[in-house]
């Protein structure tokens, strides 16, 4: 995809209305160091637009990057930050349900997952949450440079096994540094942003 224009258009709180967007939604979950704004920087040619802490946690808000007046990259609050006590956690829960139930122009969702480790207990909660609102995630392998390419295929094979994903759904290995993936992973939007009778993704 050609970048245009990028916007931080809309940033949701969790006593925020979700905006009545008219372009179609790609949304982006995970833990919350597993490298989501560092990701989406990658997909937008920008250095620093999403913004990155060495502090986990940071995303609090549910952030719209409208891309070239085309799409939406959605950012969903990161999971899983031990330091964060649990009424916040269940907060931002609330949020990412409400989101993913209620958004009428959501296309697909993608979830992160660090090639490095074994998914979190978390991880597959979040994957057979996503599944149950009715999409079929696509997993994201972040950090995918951090590891010799001799180990790259068994821990991918480890994150679909301990996921439970189906033969024929989608993971895409990926590095912000090296940008590897970031063609296969814009090819997975732009087609599932496409209309339904082009590209039924969740049906």
């Amino acid at each position: 995809m050609i970048i245009r224009s990028v916007e931080l258009e809309f940033v949701c709180g969790v006593t925020s209305k979700l905006p009545a967007t008219a372009l179609p939604e790609v949304a982006f979950a995970g833990r919350s160091n597993v490298g989501k704004s560092s990701l989406i920087n990658a997909l937008m040619n920008r250095k620093s637009f999403a913004r990155t802490s060495a502090q986990p946690g940071k995303t609090q808000t549910i952030n719209f990057y409208n891309i070239s007046k085309e799409i939406y990259l959605v950012d969903l609050p990161g999971y899983g930050y031990a330091k964060v006590s649990k009424d916040e956690k269940e907060r931002w829960g609330r949020m990412i349900e409400r989101y993913l139930r209620m958004s009428k122009n959501l296309k697909q969702v993608f979830l992160l997952v660090d090639i490095r480790h074994e998914p979190t207990l978390l991880d597959c909660q979040m994957f057979d949450w996503v599944t149950q609102t009715g999409y079929r995630p696509v997993v994201i392998a972040t950090k995918l440079d951090k590891i010799g390419r001799s180990q790259q295929q068994k821990q991918i094979n480890l994150i679909r096994k301990k996921l439970g994903m189906r033969p024929d759904d989608t993971l895409i290995a990926f590095s912000s540094e090296t940008k590897q993936g970031r063609e296969e992973l814009w090819a997975r939007i732009e087609a599932a942003c496409k209309p339904a009778e082009e590209n039924p993704v969740n049906e």
